[in-house]
């Protein structure tokens, strides 16, 4: 009985541990093209706000995101920053024009779609 519930609790520990895991990124050949940004989060499972943005990952290094905001005045809005890959991980410019970057994590990646954790949020995409 005793080594069935330490075989459980090594069982459980072991799916916490692979379900967190991090997917590295070889280079940017993974994420280049169009990804649909369809919900942010400030928990991975919490509650998912819905945002309707494009993010195109160019192959120099240039990471054009399109937002639409169906009520504002701005139809559309384009922002061009810089982006890279790092030690497996995605490293973008926080503002256009200053040299501050943060990093990101794939935490999930399965056919099209990608879940990234980055300082703040975790973004859900699709590739387009």
């Amino acid at each position: 009985m005793k080594n069935c519930v330490k075989l459980l609790l090594l069982a459980a520990a072991f799916q916490s541990f692979t379900a967190s895991a991090d997917i590295p990124l070889k280079d940017n050949s993974e994420l280049v093209g169009k990804w649909n940004l369809y919900a942010e989060a400030a928990k991975v499972d919490g509650e998912k706000k819905a945002v309707k943005v494009e993010w195109i990952f160019q192959k120099d290094g240039t990471l054009e995101t399109i937002s639409t905001d169906s009520v504002g005045r701005t139809k559309e809005m384009k922002i061009a920053i810089k982006y890279s890959v790092e030690n497996g991980e995605l490293k973008k410019q926080t503002t256009p024009g200053r040299e501050k970057y943060e990093s990101c994590k794939v935490i999930e990646k399965e056919g099209s779609n990608m879940v990234l954790k980055c300082t703040y949020l975790y973004f859900f995409l699709t590739k387009i």
